[in-house]
């Protein structure tokens, strides 16, 4: 069953502070402070959700909390944002209302994050879907781009909003998001310029220095450095828990996915990048021949770099930094600007193109997150707009004012919003509906935009007047008209009680708004309010070759030029206030108040003056006393029957009439005044909270009687339970008790009998004994005495035969046991398997020595077949080779003992695998035995030559190492021997039969590092083929070498030869090769 909840249960303080008793602004201060401690940063005021920020991370914003709000009654859970979303976004999918969601607050009260959270939790809430998950990121990822943007370090917030923003969402009928549309309103664009000490420019600036590539600074032509640029605050470059670079890849990010083409997205960098470069531009003054002061750039650097970033002419826009041109109907007068205007037209022109790329880029977002069709949708709008703000120091100008006349307009619209929301709930239910008396900020409101007598008409009546306008002409206007307004207050006005007002300076004016008195400097109005910017700038900007750049500035077209004054900064702000309106009034409101505990930015501190401060000027008092003015607390039957149905005997524990009765019921038995609540179609209406109190007393009371006799009965039952199991399991044990008793006593008696019969069969059993003992006796002894009986017969008759035969038999059987004994000896000490353990056991008598050689022979032979079978026939013909060249060799060449550890390879060169000698192996007829590279001596000089040396099974090959090509093919049966020397050289001669072919060019003498395996290869050849005769090996230090009709001497003598430890060949005579080989020893 579920558990219903509801927003009295467990609560710290006073979770609506509709229902705060006693109600004053300490006891509402309190409260919240009360809540804050216990991180409790939501409260309610009625449906007004008020928000404190937390300045740290709280785990109440998880996907489980989403669902644990998710169509839930908003009074069901304990406060929260997610309950007012999702009021909102059923009302809006299910009731079909359109629905505004306004967040309020001052800087750093946590407006944006608000904001957040309420469009992630209409995203996780609704319906889900290829497409409709695609609009939802992209409404999501507007936000990153427009915070970089438009949001800016201050010394109140990290990441403050310095622009109001309103976004339309739209839905379809199913709730499922479509698209949306954003408002901007007044970007503080002065923050391009100029920052407060403590404060920074706009976000996308550090990110950009921060987070762009090396390539991409140089291709916008900047630097990494801050200090490089000045119009940005260097005091507060780096902010502590904020990644510029990271947040540079994210807005990167945001922008792809939102829509924008890469393309945009560089020149967006762009004009970032030249509103950098615009701020280096410096002036210094120049005087021109007639007198007249002009100006001129310090260094064109910057001016140049700019003009070629946005594609503009260096010569156009230095002109226009120079000379300013007025227009009236047919005349054009051109005039310089000294320093001081230049200064201000190159900072006009920065503002300008920050605050146009800004709205560009809003445009480009609704372009892409805009509904498709052109059906009507469900509207569910988001207000995150600047607080009122009220600077302590005074310093309050013309920002502020707006800021501030918004504020109003709200707190206008709030009222009558709620007022309105409140009667026709009145209405609805049946409730007699009686004036509510409130402050009506109407007349502050008529005082600021009233189109004739108003401070904004005033202003603005300023500006267009012809001849010297300054602030303090505007402010002698105000004291002449407002003099008399109760809301307004001047020392220079013609009201006489502020003469003497110390606390208000000459210059300034005050306003006495619903939050509170504002004291605003005049200082600036004028100059703001123009926000003017010279027509050659315009002019300039749009002959730029940048296509973003004409987009920006379409009334520099010279084909459109108008000679109408532009519209005011205020004009345009109190058009777009007024069109906001109207649109909210449209919609059904939901509030958020945001809050703003300290100024640190630091957790779990409150301080009491600074939200006080902010209590009143959000007017939450005001609008707690409006909610109170009638029925402070209202609840449907059901849930208040369901709540409160354990005070009447005659509704508990279920009721089954109508849930209205019920309540009736509830209500005629407690002792209420029956004025205390009303009663309505769906509803019940308290009028005063300490009714709502002591219903809640009366509620707690019941429960803990409730528990108390719940608790009655389970610990009755469960005593019952565990007597009734005491009593089974005594009698259990009881059972189990007697049945072990029983069961020893038949033990004892089992043992006892089994003793007896022990006994009497062991007796029985010995006197069997004794008789079978005494019978086997007599077997025994007549059996002995009968065989010494016949033994005597026996020995009498054979005693002349064993005489003769006893020495035979001994002896005979003496060498059977001797043999005997040496076999098993000779089994158990048999040397290892290993043909060359030559180890034997010693002969243990002389007589045997024949029989121990032979043995010692057959083991040999046995073992060494045993270990010859388990050669494969590679290694057959490898050892084969082996003891070939051993019969050879061994003891004759001194190069013998080091070739023995080397195995006989064959193909050194892997002919058939090597691509180089594709030919040569393809040219031989039969298989290749051995492939190695030799040295050919020349018997002219005694130097070799590498050849390939080949050896097939019918012929030895001589081929150019290099080509490949063959140079001899001698067939073996034309070699008749081969000579080599005794040495550790590898000289060998192939001696050929005289007359055979091969023999033309005479024998060859060559050279080789395998000569043992060469040699026993062709050896081997010869002595496997039935028809050939056996080869020679001749080896000799003196052999004669046959090279063509000569017949020359080859000698090996042992030496130090000059090139090291090498063998080496001279030439002596024509009949003498002396060959040197170095010394072994």
């Amino acid at each position: 069953m579920e558990v219903k909840t509801s927003l009295l249960d467990n609560m710290i303080g006073v979770g609506d502070m509709v229902l705060l008793e006693p109600l004053s602004e300490d006891s509402f201060l309190e409260n919240l402070k009360n809540r804050f401690e216990h991180n409790e940063i939501y409260t309610y005021i009625g449906s007004v959700v008020i928000s404190m920020n937390p300045y740290r991370s709280l785990p109440i914003f998880t996907p489980e909390k989403v669902e644990e709000y998710r169509n839930r009654n908003f009074y069901e859970l304990s406060p929260h944002i997610y309950a007012l979303a999702d009021e909102a976004y059923r009302s809006l999918r299910d009731q079909d209302k359109d629905q505004c969601i306004l967040i309020t607050g001052e800087s750093g009260a946590g407006k944006t994050e608000a904001s957040k959270l309420v469009m992630s939790y209409v995203a996780a809430v609704c319906g889900k879907g290829q497409e409709v998950n695609k609009v939802k990121e992209q409404l999501l990822q507007s936000n990153p781009v427009l915070e970089a943007f438009g949001n800016a370090k201050t010394v109140r917030n990290d990441n403050s909003s310095r622009f109001g923003k309103y976004m339309d969402i739209e839905f379809d009928f199913k709730g499922d998001p479509l698209g949306g549309v954003i408002s901007n309103y007044l970007l503080e664009k002065s923050r391009v310029v100029k920052q407060p000490r403590g404060e920074r420019n706009f976000h996308v600036f550090y990110q950009l220095l921060s987070g762009a590539s090396d390539e991409s600074l140089k291709k916008l032509k900047l630097h990494r450095d801050f200090s490089k640029y000045n119009y940005l605050s260097l005091d507060s470059a780096a902010v502590n828990g904020l990644d510029d670079a990271a947040n540079f890849r994210t807005v990167r990010n945001a922008m792809q996915i939102v829509g924008f083409m890469e393309d945009e997205v560089q020149s967006v960098m762009e004009l970032v990048a030249a509103v950098l470069k615009l701020g280096n531009i410096e002036f210094k003054p120049d005087s021109r021949s007639n007198g007249s002061d002009e100006s001129r750039i310090k260094d064109k650097n910057d001016l140049k770099e700019m003009c070629e970033l946005l594609g503009i002419e260096q010569s156009v826009l230095e002109r226009a930094f120079s000379y300013r041109t007025v227009e009236a109907k047919l005349e054009k007068v051109s005039t310089t600007l000294n320093v001081a205007q230049a200064y201000y037209a190159r900072d006009a022109l920065a503002k300008n193109l920050y605050s146009r790329l800004f709205s560009w880029l809003v445009t480009r977002i609704n372009e892409s997150i805009k509904a498709q069709g052109k059906t009507r949708h469900k509207v569910m709008g988001v207000l995150d707009i600047y607080g009122f703000e009220i600077f302590e120091d005074g310093d309050n100008s013309f920002e502020q004012f707006i800021i501030n006349y918004c504020n109003e307009k709200l707190q206008q619209i709030f009222i009558e919003l709620t007022l309105r929301e409140e009667q026709e709930e009145y209405i609805r239910e049946g409730i007699e509906w009686t004036n509510i008396e409130y402050f009506n900020n109407a007349v502050i409101c008529d005082l600021i935009e009233n189109n004739q007598n108003g401070i904004l008409a005033m202003l603005d009546e300023e500006c267009l007047r012809p001849g010297t306008v300054t602030d303090e002409t505007f402010l002698d206007k105000l004291n002449t008209i407002c003099a008399e307004h109760l809301h307004f207050e001047s020392r220079l006005s013609k009201n006489s009680k502020f003469l003497t007002d110390h606390s208000l300076p000459h210059s300034c004016f005050r306003i006495q708004h619903y939050a509170g008195k504002v004291l605003y400097r005049a200082e600036g109005f004028v100059d703001k309010n123009n926000d003017l910017l010279y027509r050659d700038l315009s002019q300039a900007m749009y002959k730029a070759n940048h296509k973003l750049i004409k987009q920006l500035f379409p009334e520099g077209n010279p084909a459109k030029v108008n000679l109408k004054r532009p519209l005011t900064a205020g004009f345009q702000f109190k058009a777009s206030v007024g069109t906001l309106m109207r649109n909210l009034q449209t919609k059904n409101p939901n509030y958020i108040r945001c809050i703003k505990p300290n100024d640190k930015k630091a957790s779990h501190i409150f301080t009491d003056s600074l939200v006080r401060h902010q209590l009143r000027y959000l007017g939450l008092m005001e609008n707690v006393r409006v909610r109170r003015a009638g029925y402070a607390f209202r609840q449907p039957y059901e849930p208040c029957l369901e709540r409160y149905k354990m005070l009447c005997k005659r509704t508990w524990p279920h009721w089954l009439g109508p849930a209205r009765e019920g309540v009736e019921v509830l209500m005629s038995d407690l002792p209420v005044p029956a004025e205390e609540f009303s009663f309505g179609r769906s509803k019940i209406f308290i009028r005063n909270p300490r009714t709502l109190f002591f219903l809640e007393e009366r509620r707690r009371q019941c429960l803990q009687d409730l528990a108390t006799l719940i608790q009655k009965i389970y610990r009755g039952w469960k005593c019952r339970g565990h007597f009734l199991l005491l009593k089974k399991s005594q009698i259990v044990v009881s059972a189990w008790y007697r049945r072990y008793a029983q069961q020893k006593k038949y033990q004892k008696i089992k043992s006892a009998t089994t003793v007896v019969q022990s006994y009497t069969r062991g007796w029985q059993a010995r006197k069997l004994l004794r008789e079978l003992k005494y019978q086997k006796r007599c077997v025994e002894a007549v059996t002995t005495i009968s065989a010494f009986w016949h033994g005597t017969q026996i020995r009498r008759e054979y005693r002349k035969f064993f005489r003769a035969n006893a020495g035979k038999k001994i002896y005979d059987f003496t060498i059977q046991r001797i043999m005997q004994k040496y076999f098993l000896g000779l089994k158990s000490t048999l040397p290892s398997m290993s043909p060359i353990d030559k180890n034997w056991p010693a002969r243990p008598y002389l007589f045997l020595g024949g029989v121990h050689s032979e043995l010692r022979r057959i083991f040999h032979l046995w073992r060494c077949k045993k270990y010859r079978s388990q050669f494969t026939e590679e290694k057959k013909a490898v050892y084969e080779e082996k003891l070939e060249a051993s019969e050879l060799f061994k003891d004759k060449k001194a190069l013998y003992p080091s070739s023995v550890s080397q195995p006989f390879k064959g193909d050194y060169l892997e002919i058939n695998k090597n691509p180089k000698y594709q030919k040569l192996s393809i040219a031989m007829e039969d298989k290749v035995l051995l492939a190695d590279v030799v040295n050919k001596i020349n018997r002219a000089n005694g130097k070799g030559t590498a050849r390939l040396f080949l050896l097939t099974k019918n012929s030895v090959v001589l081929a150019d190492q290099k080509t490949g090509q063959v140079k001899a093919s001698v067939p073996l049966p034309d070699l008749t021997s081969v000579s080599v020397s005794t040495q550790s050289d590898g000289f060998f001669a192939l001696k050929l039969k005289e007359g055979s072919a091969s023999a033309v060019k005479g024998d060859f003498l060559l050279s080789s590092e395998h000569l043992i395996e060469i040699i026993t290869k062709i050896h081997r050849m010869g002595t496997t083929a039935a028809d050939r005769e056996q080869l020679d090996i001749d080896i000799s230090d003196e052999f004669l070498v046959q090279f063509k009709h000569d017949k020359v001497c080859v000698k090996f003598i042992q030496g130090v030869p000059k090139n090291g430890n090498s063998v080496s060949c001279k030439r002596k005579n024509n009949r003498l090769l002396e060959v040197s080989v170095p010394s072994t020893a």
